[in-house]
């Protein structure tokens, strides 16, 4: 005689959130990271925990077309969308094309910014160079 398997956390039964729904924050965070192949919009809350992200890749584009800056400007409309907040600080990193673009879809979208602030990384002195090459 076959024992009876018990049926305990079946995923149909529970209901399932959206992801995508609206987050309330008085003021957030808004990192951009622009490299020369994909633009990362990542906002998040006062003490750094993330709200929303999104990428160029995850907004549909593919290949050489996601370092674009219009793949910029629709990441950053994407990851503001979910959000709602009134005011915001933006920290920009990398030296992609993506950089003004996603700056421009920020501003357009109505809120007010403290400070915009470039947090690209620069070496002081840097790596060491390679031997001198003999011929």
């Amino acid at each position: 005689m076959a024992k009876a398997i018990p049926k305990f956390g079946l995923r149909r039964n529970r209901r399932i959130r959206s992801r995508k729904r609206m987050r309330r924050i008085p003021k957030g965070v808004i990192h951009v990271q622009a490299g020369f192949n994909n633009t990362i919009v990542t906002v998040t809350d006062a003490r750094g925990q993330v709200v929303s992200s999104s990428s160029a890749g995850n907004c549909g584009f593919r290949g050489r077309r996601k370092g674009t800056p219009f793949a910029a400007q629709t990441t950053a409309v994407t990851a503001i969308g979910t959000v709602v907040m009134q005011r915001a600080e933006v920290f920009i990193k990398g030296p992609g094309l993506g950089r003004d673009a996603a700056l421009r879809a920020i501003l357009k979208s109505g809120l007010r910014l403290n400070f915009v602030r470039d947090v690209t990384p620069l070496p002081h002195n840097g790596c060491r160079p390679p031997k001198k090459r003999r011929v």
